[in-house]
């Protein structure tokens, strides 16, 4: 299977299955004599994994993670960093409803079809759970651009939106509440609404705004690799993601030229920011803001019909602990396939860092 190494200069492979020994990953690329901050990291894993809180799936996993190479005295050597994450909480006999039959929206079909083979329970390789290697990596790539800073924030649950700039929020409130949305009363509104479709068995999607601030100019390559371009496919290879917005994205679609340019300040700053901190796929030093719109969980527990592996049609009753919605816990992926790019760009232009 092809598809696994995300990076050029920066890059990471991830390896494991959801109810598999562990899942973990290799990080090459990364310069040495970094001192690596592991409260930091595992924090990071601790933002993403199941569990925290009544909204989201109550698969018990610690996530501890476990570095096996690439540091000495918690300095990295700049050799691979290999790191593993044990599963200890799966509960395979749930799945064992969906052996012989392709649950809608998934990737039971496509997997089998392009493969032969397939991996059923907890969905295997397709599983949300290997977004947690990319954490890990996210992790490592913040501390290499320490001066930048990535914020990623829930805006919407459903039909439930925060309507307000990311310039009027603070984000200091982001981790106060189980939804991650920095509006008290709003993340109150996003939760109970999460709550509601949970007790009917069902799923919501939402959108993710993510802000990175302090960024270098000059970050980005043309044509191919421009830095909107790579932070597009970041976004969208995240499970459940289904769409990417930077600057004032489709609402730009609806200004004039003259309304939507962004004219100079003396100092090369802008007096406005609708090309969302990237002009000609290059980082112009403004903020970078961009939205990830993520779709409703595929997985109900209710009665859906599905297609078996004989090609018929079944009724079949869902099981499992599943998110309700994939917000909450999305939020420390965004932040960190926004700091694999970042930094990645970075050590193109500086290699020698730190």
């Amino acid at each position: 299977m092809a598809g696994n190494t995300f990076g050029k200069k920066f890059r990471i492979t991830t390896f494991g299955e959801s109810h598999g020994y562990s899942i973990g990953g290799v990080i090459d690329g990364c310069p040495p004599n970094l001192t690596l901050d592991f409260d930091f990291i595992q924090s990071e894993l601790d933002r993403r994994k199941p569990g925290q809180s009544s909204i989201v799936t109550q698969r018990k996993e610690a996530d501890i993670v476990e570095f096996l190479s690439g540091i000495v005295d918690n300095k990295t050597t700049g050799t691979p960093i290999a790191f593993q994450i044990k599963n200890n909480n799966s509960k395979s006999a749930d799945y064992d409803v969906y052996k012989n039959v392709f649950r809608p929206s998934h990737a039971d079909y496509t997997y089998f079809k392009k493969y032969g083979i397939r991996d059923h329970k907890g969905g295997g390789r397709s599983s949300a759970r290997e977004t947690a290697s990319r954490v890990v990596a996210g992790a490592v790539a913040k501390q290499i651009i320490n001066d930048v800073s990535i914020t990623a924030y829930v805006s919407s649950v459903g039909s439930c939106k925060l309507d307000k700039n990311y310039k009027e929020l603070d984000f200091n409130l982001i981790e106060t509440n189980n939804v991650r949305c920095p509006d008290v009363e709003v993340a109150k509104a996003m939760t109970e609404l999460i709550k509601s479709v949970k007790k009917k068995g069902d799923t919501i999607g939402g959108v993710i705004t993510c802000v990175i601030q302090n960024v270098p100019v000059g970050l980005g390559e043309p044509v191919f690799d421009r830095l909107e371009a790579e932070l597009a496919k970041a976004m969208l290879s995240i499970n459940a993601s289904k769409g990417f917005q930077i600057g004032s994205g489709f609402g730009g679609t609806e200004m004039l030229g003259s309304q939507h340019n962004d004219y100079f300040n003396m100092d090369g700053s802008t007096k406005t920011n609708y090309s969302g901190g990237v002009q000609g796929g290059i980082s112009n030093g403004m903020d970078i803001y961009f939205d990830v719109a993520f779709k409703p969980v595929a997985t109900l527990l209710q009665e859906q019909p599905m297609l078996t592996t004989s090609g018929e049609i079944v009724n079949v009753m869902g099981r499992g602990r599943h998110d309700a919605c994939v917000l909450p816990r999305a939020v420390p992926i965004v932040e960190a396939m926004a700091a694999l790019v970042i930094a990645d760009f970075v050590l193109m232009t500086n290699p020698n860092i730190p």
